[in-house]
């Protein structure tokens, strides 16, 4: 099966929303970007995502669920068979960049290989075409707006880079809230928010999923569809059904909070979540096959050249 043929199903919540994983390893994330050299990623810090990823690929079967896998292309290097199965096994591959840098700390150039570099490897590895991308701790916004036409131009259908929220790291609260066509001609589908007293409150996943009880987080959703009628996208990493990981040293309070808080709990919070609701991939539920045919002309720009100017980044 395709992963564009890949059928959706029903259950009593309705049409299907979108489930996403950002295959990244613990060691990556930016808590820790400041004790964890690129030199040591899979080194003095072991890889443990392969295993993780298998776990979730394991739930997701056992309760005949498909999903996007944003995967890191460092990630694809590592453990090249992991793209494989995801793509054997009905999900849809997308491309999470290579080298896990923020997109708005890297200059047009750096960015442009970064995002090749991913996508062709990603397709090289799987044998299929390579559609959606996400932007490390979703970092294109009105600094770097620029990012979306170089996505465009490398031959992306979709990003899901934008979290309309105010974040310490991250936030773009005055963007649009719901799926768009940007003028570069690139798709865009944000994070979801929940409008509250006139705030936007961040309710796609990750930290916010293990900070909130299970009974809120899926009230929040269930608010979320019933005042947008939008799809929900849900969005975590393999790491976060990883309690045993390795304990990061020399990390701030607020990052050790953030990183290790109810880990334990988020593997049966998530075997929940595809309980109570109807999941499937980003190109099934955002129904982006409707904007194919006006990508499939000259916008990928010298698109097959296999650009690894950056070198060896493990």
């Amino acid at each position: 099966m395709s992963q564009q043929d890949m059928s959706q199903h029903n259950t009593q919540f309705g049409n299907a929303n979108a489930l996403t994983i950002d295959v990244e390893d613990y060691f990556h994330v930016e808590a820790f970007s400041n004790v964890v050299s690129r030199q040591d990623w899979g080194n003095k810090y072991p890889l443990r995502v392969e295993a993780n990823t298998e776990r979730i690929l394991e739930i997701l079967n056992h309760h005949q669920t498909k999903a996007t896998f944003f995967v890191l292309g460092w990630v694809a290097e590592a453990c090249p068979n992991l793209t494989r199965r995801i793509v054997a096994e009905g999900h849809e591959l997308a491309s999470h960049g290579f080298a896990h840098q923020h997109a708005n700390k890297q200059t047009a150039k750096v960015f442009k290989q970064d995002i090749r570099r991913s996508k062709l490897l990603l397709e090289d590895q799987s044998g299929v075409e390579v559609k959606g991308y996400r932007a490390p701790s979703f970092s294109i916004g009105v600094n770097n707006a620029w990012a979306f036409k170089e996505l465009h131009k490398a031959g992306f259908l979709y990003t899901s880079s934008t979290y309309p929220v105010k974040h310490d790291i991250y936030g773009t609260p005055d963007w649009p809230r719901f799926k768009y066509r940007r003028p570069e001609g690139i798709i865009e589908i944000p994070i979801p928010t929940l409008s509250l007293m006139g705030r936007n409150v961040p309710i796609g996943g990750g930290g916010y999923f293990r900070l909130y009880p299970y009974a809120l987080s899926r009230y929040f959703i269930r608010q979320f569809l019933a005042q947008t009628q939008q799809p929900f996208s849900f969005y975590f990493h393999p790491w976060e059904v990883d309690p045993e990981q390795p304990k990061m040293a020399g990390i701030s309070l607020k990052s050790r909070v953030r990183h290790y808080l109810n880990l334990k709990y988020m593997a049966p919070r998530v075997e929940q979540l595809l309980t109570d609701f109807n999941w499937d991939t980003m190109y099934n539920t955002y129904q982006l096959r409707e904007f194919e045919s006006d990508e499939k002309s000259g916008n990928q720009e010298d698109s097959r050249e296999r650009l690894f100017s950056l070198g060896q980044l493990r």
